[in-house]
């Protein structure tokens, strides 16, 4: 490959900044709005296991936990930030490497979990679970974004090599995860690639070849039974919910019922009676905008919503403004995985998108997934950060 691999020789690992430049230089508003989601999907996992806890001789123990995990993602986001730009260039492969290496240790005996289907997580001491699937996300985003900016200027197209390279870097993990059976992760994959080959300047064709590509895979794979029975009613339970109740449809029927229920205002916090009374399952997690509908109502899902609305918005002026096209593609990769994320969870909520069990990004209780999400927090903060001082 190019030289965009070697380590630059007086690349220090963390960006030093000259006095309060780097604090200066943030983007307070995307980071106040991803502060104020976080906060925000706390009380909405304290609320959602309030009930499940009850029993237990510390009530607190899931919602400490939860915080802990939104300490070290934030932690994690900070570093990312202040990576030196060339560093992290340089060190992708090693990155891309680790994760997916991650992603072969749920299938080692002893070492892997099975959650709700999918082997998809590594047992770590004190009961605890680590996804690697979700760290992928951030290391294919970064190593697509290396590839399809080698040697190129913003105003050239990449070539057809070039593109090639950069779809097998998505496809490799994809297929593991798809054996893993995650198939929200493999979609979010799939869109986070279409993203960056787009943006990227690629021809025509490569954009309009990975649709229709995509859409006879879904249906070769539905045919062919490739997918597992559980798969092919979660994907498509949503166009008929009223059709099983009391399988693959259950979900989707419940979180209706408790966000219609919400009215304007909702029920108060740890007052909904769908939420409080577990009747819709994985509320802390997959369904934890139900818990918003119901027990805030309309106006607390509506500014839960908004808040969502301005990171996105955020990370889409950074990708604009980024000053070279590397920055440009992390920062859209990121934008087509939160944004791509957010209205899957949401949707699958409300019933008009097929329920796929990922976690809305920033409320959502699950540890890897915060880590993860405040990891690409802090990569557009980076990218933000280089393209400010390239101006200066």
């Amino acid at each position: 490959m190019s030289a965009v691999f070697t380590t630059p020789a007086t690349s220090r690992p963390f960006q030093r900044g000259a006095g309060g430049g780097y604090w200066r230089d943030l983007d307070w508003i995307l980071l106040i709005a991803a502060l104020a989601v976080t906060v925000f999907g706390s009380m909405l996992v304290w609320s959602a296991s309030k009930a499940d806890m009850a029993s237990e001789s510390d009530p607190q123990s899931y919602l400490k936990r939860h915080l802990i995990n939104v300490v070290i993602g934030i932690a994690l986001g900070f570093f990312a930030s202040r990576l030196d730009y060339r560093w992290l260039r340089a060190y992708t492969p090693i990155i891309y490497g680790i994760s997916l290496f991650l992603l072969f240790l749920p299938f080692v005996p002893g070492v892997g979990a099975r959650i709700a289907g999918a082997r998809a997580w590594i047992d770590l001491p004190g009961g605890m679970t680590v996804q690697p699937s979700e760290f992928a996300k951030v290391a294919v985003i970064l190593m697509m974004a290396v590839l399809l900016s080698e040697k190129r200027d913003v105003g050239s197209e990449p070539r057809d090599r070039d593109v090639l390279l950069s779809l097998g870097v998505a496809i490799l993990p994809i297929l593991v995860i798809l054996v893993q059976n995650d198939t929200g992760t493999v979609l979010i994959l799939a869109a986070v690639a279409l993203s960056l080959i787009a943006v990227s300047g690629a021809r025509t064709r490569w954009v309009v070849g990975l649709i229709g590509g995509g859409a006879i895979s879904i249906m070769l794979a539905i045919q062919l039974g490739l997918l597992k029975e559980y798969q092919v009613q979660r994907l498509t339970s949503f166009i008929n919910p009223g059709a099983d109740v009391s399988a693959a449809a259950y979900n989707a029927n419940q979180a209706r019922i408790a966000i219609g229920g919400g009215g304007w205002f909702g029920y108060g916090l740890f007052q909904g009676p769908q939420t409080q009374g577990k009747f819709v399952p994985v509320n802390e997690s997959d369904f934890i905008f139900t818990v918003a509908g119901e027990e805030l109502g309309f106006v607390g899902a509506l500014v839960l919503l908004l808040l969502l609305t301005i990171v996105l918005w955020r990370a889409v002026m950074i990708a604009y403004r980024a000053d070279d096209l590397y920055g440009r593609l992390v920062a859209t990769g990121i934008v087509a995985w939160l944004a791509f994320q957010m209205f899957e969870n949401v949707g699958m909520s409300l019933g008009i998108m097929p329920i796929t069990g990922i976690p809305l990004p920033m409320v959502s209780a699950g540890g890897t997934s915060m880590m993860a999400t405040w990891i690409a927090i802090g990569l557009l903060q980076n990218v933000r950060l280089h393209a400010v001082r390239a101006g200066a």
